[in-house]
């Protein structure tokens, strides 16, 4: 199994990104179905490139995939990095206006690595937030990380955002992260990556 650092570089350079996008996003949406019909409601995260912003026949795939699958779109969440996401504020906005015309959710990946993004938050109408591994991983040794982790949840909480730590790893991160409301975790101590979850 290969890591997506492996080849999404690549793939985003020789434009081949979109359609291993769309591969995943309708593998991901036929799983989600079939949770669902077993009457298991999981909520599925699905990673998108930057460029996704700019392939506008991506709706009307999104559209009939969800139809075709039988997918709940309420229990989708779309993740773009906040670089992308920033990088051209309209596309972001438009995109993800139109994620949630579908019932989809959409959720800001590594947040914090981009501090101009703080003033991006309300434009873009994130349901999530995931806060950058980099601030988590040393969380119990560093105190201006977590000067940080507390901000960005204040701040979030206060938009009606929820948010994720990435990278979590300790369970003291665990104790900070309660203590600061932070809304749940991702990280080897919470679960190992499973090709097979169902």
């Amino acid at each position: 199994m290969l890591l997506p650092s492996a080849f999404i570089d690549i793939a985003e350079r020789f434009g081949l990104i979109g359609a291993i996008d769309r591969m995943i996003i309708e593998k991901a949406l036929r799983k989600q179905a079939s949770a669902v019909a077993g009457g298991r409601r999981i909520s599925f995260s699905i990673n998108l490139s930057g460029r996704d912003m700019e392939d506008a026949s991506l709706l009307q795939f999104l559209k009939a995939t969800i139809a075709e699958t039988g997918a709940a779109p309420g229990l989708i969440i779309f993740e773009i990095t906040e670089t992308a996401a920033i990088g051209d504020l309209g596309d972001a906005k438009r995109f993800v206006g139109m994620l949630k015309s579908l019932g989809c959710r959409f959720a800001l990946d590594d947040f914090g690595v981009g501090f101009t993004s703080f003033a991006y938050l309300r434009e873009l109408q994130a349901d999530y937030i995931k806060i950058d591994g980099s601030f988590i991983k040393k969380l119990h040794d560093n105190e201006h990380d977590r000067v940080f982790v507390k901000a960005m949840t204040e701040m979030a909480k206060g938009l009606g955002i929820k948010t994720i730590a990435e990278f979590v790893e300790e369970e003291e991160t665990v104790k900070l992260l309660k203590k600061f409301g932070v809304d749940y975790a991702q990280g080897y101590l919470i679960g190992k990556p499973m090709p097979d979850i169902l």
